[in-house]
């Protein structure tokens, strides 16, 4: 028994590495399967209507390189503005924590802590001038590793889409001739795709609102280029826990470059972590309902292990990934205990002495 274990853990320990290892190779096809979950309802509807799975799946995938692409232009210049304007508001950042630095007695510039921070602050700006070049090759060779993988997952995604016909019943051929089986899986992958279907929908949709909400506060703060910041949060939205404050620091860093003073450097930070509270305390729970959401255990602790494995990507598949997996458990007796841990109840808890049963009372710790 132990030995059976141990050679489990090894065996996940070693497909842990491999996931990890083999990222550029399986995000793309990962995110190309579960866009495929997500648009293939649509092309089910389309050849309904007499357009060919060819055709149908060429219509959504030109619609989505064409609202990708328009968003992409829209926003190239803001974008180019902004990384222009970073080096010398850095510095005007820097300048200014030099001055809030002389403001405490204990960080003048007569003391060595204050010499101290001086000196890091010069290392920074030289490191920064030093590094530049450095900087831009990098970026420009992830550019082209983004291009690629982008790439790879549309042509993916359109051959996905166009064959899915073709696929499921190939699917369904290689299984054994199981009347009762064939139809539990055809059903489980339906269910994977409704389910998945309306989750990025909905989330979509609220993400949408999050974006336009947070472009029209920021206008209202007269912080530069509002748009790409409403977008950058509504992308940043569908990252659970760890993008909605990774946008913050965005925003509390674009605040610090303008010329406001004192507490509204904080102001599109706090817009913006007012309008995901809001977001996330009363429109999601009230849209997404009980029957899509997710333990909030289960989706922090998957967001951190995909995005140790993959990522940026990682931590926006992680949530899909979920549904998938509680799709799967729920039409398997031996792993419906893992759906029940998966799925965010609205039933109120049992008591720890209801559970025990009538006559029986808790443990006592020693001591």
């Amino acid at each position: 028994m132990r030995n059976a274990w141990a050679i489990g853990g090894l065996f996940v320990i070693a497909l842990l590495f491999l996931l990890r290892e083999a990222r550029s190779l399986l995000v793309p096809v990962v995110i190309a399967l579960m866009l495929a979950f997500v648009l293939t309802p649509a092309v089910r509807r389309l050849r309904r209507h007499g357009i060919p799975e060819t055709l149908g799946a060429a219509l959504l995938v030109g619609a989505l390189l064409g609202t990708g692409g328009t968003v992409a232009a829209l926003l190239a210049e803001p974008a180019a503005q902004w990384w222009e304007r970073a080096p010398r508001a850095l510095g005007s950042v820097l300048s200014r924590i030099d001055r809030w630095r002389g403001e405490f007695p204990g960080l003048r510039s007569g003391s060595g802590r204050a010499q101290g921070a001086v000196e890091a602050t010069d290392s920074v700006k030289a490191r920064l001038a030093s590094e530049g070049v450095a900087l831009t090759g990098s970026l420009l060779t992830e550019g082209v590793r983004f291009t690629l993988s982008a790439a790879s997952t549309v042509i993916l995604l359109y051959f996905l889409l166009a064959s899915e016909h073709w696929l499921l019943s190939r699917c369904l051929e290689v299984l054994p001739a199981r009347p009762r089986l064939r139809a539990v899986v055809l059903g489980g992958l339906r269910a994977v795709q409704r389910d998945l279907s309306r989750y990025v929908l909905t989330l979509s949709l609220i993400n949408l609102g999050v974006g336009l909400a947070t472009a029209l506060a920021l206008s209202l703060l007269d912080l530069p280029n509002p748009g790409l910041w409403g977008v950058a949060a509504a992308l940043l939205n569908f990252i659970p826990y760890i993008g909605p404050w990774v946008a913050a620091a965005a925003l509390a860093l674009a605040g610090a470059m303008t010329d406001a003073q004192g507490l509204q450097l904080l102001l599109p930070a706090a817009a913006f972590l007012s309008i995901h509270a809001l977001e996330s305390n009363l429109v999601s729970p009230w849209l997404i309902g009980s029957r899509l959401a997710i333990n909030p255990l289960s989706v922090f602790l998957s967001v951190l292990l995909w995005a140790w494995l993959w990522g940026l990507a990682g931590a926006l598949i992680a949530v899909p990934l979920l549904i998938c997996l509680r799709c799967v458990c729920r039409r398997n007796r031996k792993l419906r205990v893992i759906a029940l841990y998966l799925s965010a109840s609205s039933r109120p808890c049992a008591s720890l002495r209801s559970l025990l049963g009538p006559g029986r009372s808790l443990p006592k710790v020693p001591g």
